[in-house]
């Protein structure tokens, strides 16, 4: 049989992650802005992909505060997913708006083949979980939230996680008591954002009993743990949310600095993905093959 996208079904991604959860291994996502990006994290043999909405507000163009609507987020999703066999995590904002928003959101995401997302407590529009200035709903209105995307979800495999930013603005006793709240209100997954250091990590662990994602992203307010630290710690998750943006970007400026000095692009040449390496990751041949059959398909004598 040809496939020209992912061989693995939206059902069945949501299952492996769901068992990945409770395999008590760490769940490796780095994050990706496309769906070449999501290729290639298969191809270099990680566990997921993750859809960062800080990610994807920069490569449109706009800053990470709530600008991007629910349509167009879910259209870029489901591109991504579409292009791997891996589970998706999607960064869902905070749901879009009000709690009903929050529900049309996660069907919304089922529809579009992602195996999960999170829901945020910050008002919206929100703002990074990296930056100062945030702020957040009550708890009881981030608990109507959840409990309104959990009500919505038809997919019982369907990850609905809560991220929490209470850290920076109400400490680590706040945050942690959001989070056993958000949990009694049906939240899968804890996401605590912008932990200090290790010593907030494992209390968050040792308080809170769902799996629990880690955010790695660079340039942040938190520490940069390794894998096996992270394993260590008894966390579930860790996402790399802009890495692969922040990687192509570099590598972009710094290209066109040099194309803009020297004239030619010749002396780019091995910073680049050749040719056949990019037709590899997207399986032209496949594309050919599949055509070529379709081309060659004629109906018996006696249709």
């Amino acid at each position: 049989m040809t496939y020209l996208y992912a061989r693995t079904s939206a059902t069945a991604k949501r299952a492996a992650l769901r068992t990945g959860l409770a395999s008590g291994e760490l769940l490796r996502l780095p994050g990706a802005f496309n769906p070449l990006t999501a290729r290639i994290v298969q191809q270099t043999g990680f566990e997921g992909v993750y859809v960062s909405g800080g990610a994807l507000s920069a490569a449109a163009g706009l800053p990470d505060i709530g600008l991007t609507t629910l349509t167009e987020v879910a259209g870029w999703a489901a591109d991504i997913a579409a292009s791997t066999d891996l589970p998706v995590l999607v960064d869902a904002d905070t749901g879009f708006g009000e709690p009903l928003n929050a529900a049309r959101t996660v069907q919304r995401l089922e529809d579009a083949g992602l195996a999960g997302c999170h829901l945020e407590d910050q008002v919206n529009p929100k703002r990074c979980g990296h930056l100062d200035g945030k702020t957040l709903i009550t708890p009881q209105d981030m608990a109507r939230r959840l409990r309104a995307a959990v009500a919505a979800r038809r997919d019982p495999d369907f990850l609905i996680m809560a991220r929490t930013d209470a850290r920076a603005v109400e400490g680590l006793d706040g945050a942690i008591a959001r989070a056993k709240a958000y949990v009694d209100a049906g939240a899968d997954a804890i996401f605590p954002e912008a932990l200090a250091d290790a010593t907030e990590f494992a209390a968050f662990r040792a308080a809170v009993d769902v799996p629990l994602l880690a955010n790695m992203t660079e340039f942040g307010k938190g520490p940069s743990l390794t894998v096996d630290q992270l394993r260590d710690l008894g966390y579930n998750l860790v996402i790399y949310p802009v890495t692969t943006l922040r990687l192509a970007m570099g590598a972009v400026e710094a290209g066109l600095r040099r194309l803009a000095t020297d004239g030619t692009a010749a002396g780019l040449l091995d910073t680049m993905m050749t040719r056949s390496r990019l037709y590899e990751v997207i399986d032209y041949d496949q594309y050919g093959r599949f055509d070529a059959d379709v081309a060659a398909f004629t109906l018996p004598p006696d249709a």
